[in-house]
């Protein structure tokens, strides 16, 4: 496990070297928010972290569905039953298990390791422009249909889950990169995978952070190379950024 801090927020991150999956903890005044759940064995580091920072977590909030940003949920309940749990109205149906299509979604099988078993119910069900504490959602759907990020007010950093990847080499989810293909495999939607970077590279982040990889600071030109890289392979042009 690896702590890096940038400014209120924390990047936990488990198995760097050989498959990093992060998830973060945002500082508040008086508390910390939980950024994904990681593996089913990040239990103890996540608390751990949230321990060495001297603030205990109070929520929960999850970008998307998948196992690897919510494996340790379960168990993070068990021992912080007060901390309150977010994740978006349509990922919701995901973390239940329920991969069916909603009318007017892309008619392509939602893809990933959708978690199965999971006991924790939702306390809270997010929309695009709901404020949780000092971060807003953004809905960023394409890795999976409810996708979502997180921007903190306060500081401009964007939490964007796997809407983008940055281990491999920075891509839109749905690019493969070859040195680390798995959120690529695991997208559901191309197309709205590349608006959602679009509509994210408008809000002028000063540092993305993602579920795979380091955090980048000033991350203008990694992001305008990116979605130009899949716009050309996604349509075969040139992006217009």
């Amino acid at each position: 496990m690896k702590i890096t801090r940038n400014g209120f927020l924390y990047q936990v991150a488990f198995m760097p070297r050989f498959f990093p999956v992060n998830c973060y903890l945002v500082e508040e005044e008086s508390e910390l928010t939980l950024i994904d759940a990681a593996l089913p064995f990040s239990v103890k580091g996540i608390l751990q972290a949230a321990e060495g920072i001297g603030k205990p977590i109070t929520r929960i909030v999850l970008t998307h569905a998948h196992g690897d940003h919510v494996g340790a949920l379960d168990g993070l309940k068990k021992v912080l039953p007060q901390a309150g749990v977010y994740i978006s109205r349509r990922d919701a149906k995901l973390l239940a298990g329920n991969v069916e299509l909603e009318a007017g979604e892309a008619q392509t099988p939602i893809k990933g390791g959708i978690p199965k078993g999971v006991q924790t119910k939702p306390d809270v069900l997010l929309e695009e422009g709901d404020r949780v504490g000092s971060l807003q959602a953004i809905a960023t759907p394409g890795h999976t249909p409810g996708s979502m990020s997180f921007l903190d007010v306060r500081s401009g950093a964007l939490i964007a889950g796997d809407a983008l990847q940055v281990r491999g080499g920075a891509a839109v989810s749905g690019v493969v990169k070859w040195g680390f293909p798995f959120p690529a495999m695991a997208t559901w939607s191309k197309e709205a995978s590349l608006a959602s970077a679009r509509k994210m590279k408008q809000l002028e982040p000063s540092l993305l952070a993602v579920g795979h990889g380091r955090m980048i600071e000033h991350p203008a030109a990694i992001m305008d190379a990116a979605i130009e890289e899949a716009t050309a392979k996604f349509h075969g042009a040139t992006a217009t950024i």
